[in-house]
């Protein structure tokens, strides 16, 4: 089961990716179209940019947020030799999750089905947390 998980952190890896790479296109375009001053890169100062941009930032910042408990979680589960398919499919649920989340924040970006989403992956990586501290116990 280990390298399930392992195979699952590394989805949660590429999502991270393929969106900090949006996130440079779409500055990068704004910046070319000069939509956006590259001073405002200095400071991050976005406040310029057109929705694209900042829900591409936005996102991106999101997932360096929950997920870090989620990875967190996982190296816990993998140093103490629990894995098994419940924990499995917990953190596949919750990259699953993320991944329609950051879908929808970067398209059509609806904000009930994105705070749906988000919230339901946060219960997910809570009952991944609590199963982990039960085991433990």
């Amino acid at each position: 089961m280990d390298k399930y998980l392992v195979l699952i952190m590394f989805l949660q890896v590429l999502l991270t990716s393929g969106i900090m790479l949006l996130m440079g296109r779409r500055r990068f375009a704004a910046a070319r179209n000069r939509e956006i001053h590259l001073s405002a890169f200095r400071t991050m100062d976005l406040a310029g940019a057109n929705e694209k941009v900042i829900t591409a930032s936005r996102n991106f910042d999101n997932l360096l947020q929950m997920p870090v408990l989620f990875f967190a979680g996982v190296l816990a589960v993998l140093q103490q030799g629990q894995a098994d398919l419940v924990f499995v499919l917990l953190a596949g649920v919750y990259v699953a999750l993320r991944t329609l989340h950051s879908l929808v924040h970067v398209t059509s970006n609806q904000v009930r089905m994105r705070f749906n989403l988000f919230l339901l992956s946060c219960v997910v990586l809570w009952a991944f947390w609590l199963r982990l501290v039960v085991v433990m116990w």
